[in-house]
């Protein structure tokens, strides 16, 4: 175990806190599956998914360490060709419509002689960040101007957009959001950025006009749905969402100080998504206001690393790369988090590394994969540099005795041709006779 740990690179901070997290994840999991499992079987019996969450976890570890080893630079080159990739898989996914247990799951795919299912918009958000990092590093010597920007950066992110929105309206508000964000940090001209808000916010109302003239068109199923949420969130309605919303309340009421105890979840029998969207919820109930609150903790220490990490960068696309890829990891569990509170309505945005799930856990860890690129390749420059420091000192030292020696070398050599000349009398004879004492 230690020798695996000693092959671990990058930052030793954020492989702590990301190895907690799934650590903990598996009681809950565990606990809040009884419903699926029911549902599923009707037994109740959890070991089954306790036993898939585990390799989900165990792969997605194994993908972080793989994606750790490649040097962080070599995803510039990969988003700009694997962007317009991505974008023929969310046509796809959005063309399709698969259905998964009889409802409508637009954002989903399956693979091929595989069955499993993933949402591309994970992956896309991936590679949309790197981009956007790639081309605000690019951009960083020479001056910005609109229209230039509005052809190389907002269109591959428009168009990204344009295919997750009509599945997926959170995803998109999430990804718009922190894009904004990174440009900005990126010192992207705010008042560039105040034309692309108002650009997307009039392309959102645009779409939902659409959507109000064909409101018989499976494109824009969503659409109602959004406005439900919405709408059930300002006025209390009582649907499904508020029966959710409702039942996580009670359980996250019963939970106090110190929660009912692992496993003794009650309201795990009646919220659908428990082990995924409202994990939370049961995390609360379980464990109390204690182990909420201790959740949130470690969301902050992990986003403290990042914030750390993106500072010893040592290039500003590493810089950018850290801080598009990780926020928003705890953005969304933020959300996750207010949505079990009803600070925000459902936006169905998972707990990274705890809810259970599949591809949401491998996409983050690959995300976390190249973080730790970047933390490796700031060890690696302070190893080097330290190496080279020794180096030096160790060269220094060898002159000096280099030095040392030709010193002892030349004197002797001075004794003896004063002997050979004959110069050996005691006598002094020159003419200030201190000289025998001072020499």
């Amino acid at each position: 175990m230690k020798e695996l740990i000693n092959k671990l690179k990058g930052d030793k901070g954020i492989w702590s806190f990301v190895a907690l997290l799934a650590l903990f994840s598996f009681m809950p999991v565990f606990s809040a599956s009884s419903n699926l499992a029911y549902l599923g079987h009707g037994t109740g019996n959890t070991l089954g998914y306790l036993v898939k969450h585990f390799a989900h976890i165990c792969i997605g570890f194994v993908i972080i360490y793989w994606v750790h080893k490649i040097p962080y630079h070599y995803f510039r080159a990969i988003s700009k060709a694997g962007l317009p990739i991505v974008w023929v898989v969310l046509a796809y996914t959005l063309v399709k419509g698969t259905v998964i247990a009889g409802a409508n799951a637009s954002r989903w795919i399956q693979i091929p002689f595989i069955g499993l299912s993933f949402q591309p918009s994970t992956v896309a958000a991936i590679m949309l960040f790197i981009f956007v990092a790639r081309y605000l590093s690019k951009t960083r010597e020479t001056p910005i101007t609109f229209k230039s920007s509005l052809w190389e950066l907002w269109t591959p992110v428009f168009i990204t957009l344009m295919f997750i929105l009509p599945a997926n309206f959170s995803t998109t508000a999430l990804i718009f959001s922190m894009v904004i964000m990174l440009v900005f940090i990126g010192r992207y001209p705010v008042k560039y950025i105040l034309y692309i808000m108002g650009c997307g916010i009039a392309a959102l109302a645009f779409f939902v006009l659409l959507a109000k003239a064909f409101p018989n068109s499976s494109f824009f199923s969503r659409v109602d749905t959004w406005e439900s949420r919405i709408a059930n969130f300002s006025h209390k309605d009582g649907d499904e969402d508020d029966y959710q919303i409702e039942k996580a309340k009670i359980a996250i009421a019963s939970g106090q100080i110190y929660g009912l105890g692992p496993g003794k979840s009650v309201q795990k029998n009646f919220l659908p998504q428990s082990s995924s969207d409202f994990i939370y919820a049961i995390i609360v109930e379980e464990y109390g206001l204690v182990g909420g609150l201790g959740v949130l903790v470690l969301y902050l220490l992990l986003l403290f690393r990042f914030v750390v990490a993106s500072h010893k960068a040592n290039t500003l696309f590493g810089k950018l790369v850290v801080i598009g890829l990780g926020f928003p990891m705890i953005f969304q569990a933020m959300i996750n988090m207010c949505v079990a509170v009803e600070l925000l309505p459902v936006t169905g945005q998972t707990l990274p590394l705890i809810s259970s799930g599949g591809s949401s856990i491998w996409m983050t860890c690959f995300g976390l994969g190249i973080i730790l690129s970047v933390t490796k390749k700031e060890e690696e420059i302070a190893q080097e540099k330290l190496e080279k420091e020794k180096r030096e000192e160790i060269l220094q030292k060898l002159i000096d005795r280099e030095l040392e020696a030709d010193l002892e070398e030349a004197d002797f050599k001075k004794v003896n041709e004063n002997l050979d000349a004959g110069n050996y009398s005691i006598m002094d004879s020159s003419k200030n006779p201190m000289n025998a004492v001072l020499k």
